[in-house]
């Protein structure tokens, strides 16, 4: 059975990050026939244009894993009604130089999770109208927006709670069927 090869972008650098959490326990509700590869992030210089001609080795690695891809999955906390800095930085990084993105056509599952009432709502939103200018199809519907509470994940590191086990199985069901009804696996 060939595998799908997904490249997880977790927008969040903190040591304890929910939103890595989520992108960890997420694989767990995903068919066998798929594969979650987290992409790093951290070590990508600041964009600079001046550099396209050159990109630095953190920056090509980040792009080759993006390229060997057959789905995206962005998992992003919300910064100031936004997404992270160091998100859109990657995302800078792997659309240049120009002609050269590796993102284009991948199709993209777009998740969040918060301490707030509503979740990653706007880093959401502003992350998918990045995404339908670099031309990835994003899954729209079901959205999830979480906040985090003391039940969400055991002590496994999986989803504990049985509503959200539900509500997020169903999510990764349409996800991994919108990844096969778009990509050229």
């Amino acid at each position: 059975m060939a595998q799908t090869r997904i490249a997880v972008v977790v927008g969040s650098l903190r040591k304890d990050s929910f939103n890595q959490k989520l992108a960890l326990a997420l694989a767990h509700f995903a068919p066998s026939d798929f594969t979650f590869e987290h992409v790093r992030i951290d070590d990508l210089p600041l964009y600079n244009q001046d550099d396209d001609g050159n990109q630095a080795p953190a920056v090509k690695r980040l792009k080759s894993e993006i390229a060997a891809a057959q789905g995206l999955l962005f998992v992003t906390p919300e910064y100031n009604r936004s997404i992270p800095g160091v998100l859109k930085n990657a995302i800078d990084h792997a659309s240049r130089p120009y002609g050269q993105s590796v993102w284009g056509g991948k199709p993209a599952g777009v998740l969040g999770i918060s301490v707030g009432a509503i979740g990653t709502a706007l880093a959401q939103q502003h992350l998918r109208n990045i995404l339908a200018y670099l031309d990835v199809p994003t899954l729209g519907s079901p959205e999830v927006f979480l906040q985090t509470k003391d039940d969400l994940f055991d002590d496994k590191g999986h989803i504990g709670n049985e509503g959200s086990k539900k509500f997020l199985q169903g999510w990764m069901d349409k996800y991994v069927a919108w990844v096969k009804s778009h990509s050229a696996v």
